[in-house]
């Protein structure tokens, strides 16, 4: 069991305890960890040995950001989220579909805690859409959220 860790601790150490306050990607991991680094290569071996371990998993940190952000976001920002976190594109692309199948009831559920009632104007109108552009709704389905809320 030796030789499946690096013989330093520190980068290990500090890398099992980010993990375990929530799921990081190895990516997230490089950029936290990567001032403590004090040879070269010693964070990639590190990584390595955790991700063969099964500690760092792009589909782990994929759930448990949709868990987080899916019911306040829309499919092209929490695309973005994981882009950013350095996922495999399968990885993302994966996650982004499955959000494709709620978008209009999360959209209209986001807009019903925000504002409630229908636009009365076209300036509130656009400051609503606005409002679920910022969190990644597509236009299509800002239109039909709102719509429907004219309708209720």
């Amino acid at each position: 069991m030796q030789g499946c860790w690096p013989t330093r601790t520190g980068d290990r150490g500090r890398a099992l305890r980010l993990l375990s306050m929530r799921e990081h990607s190895r990516l997230e991991l490089e950029r936290k960890l990567s001032s403590h680094e004090t040879r070269e290569g010693e964070l990639a071996e590190a990584l390595d040995a955790l991700t063969a371990r099964g500690f760092i998993s792009d589909e782990r940190v994929a759930d448990s950001l949709l868990h987080r952000r899916a019911a306040k976001l829309g499919a092209s920002r929490v695309k973005a989220e994981l882009q950013a976190k350095g996922l495999d594109d399968a990885v993302v692309r994966e996650a982004v579909e499955s959000l494709r199948a709620t978008e209009l009831e999360r959209a209209r559920e986001v807009w019903r805690r925000k504002f409630g009632q229908p636009p009365a104007d076209a300036a509130e109108r656009a400051r609503q859409m606005r409002f679920l552009a910022a969190r990644g709704f597509s236009g299509e389905t800002i239109r039909k959220a709102i719509e429907g809320a004219d309708e209720d």
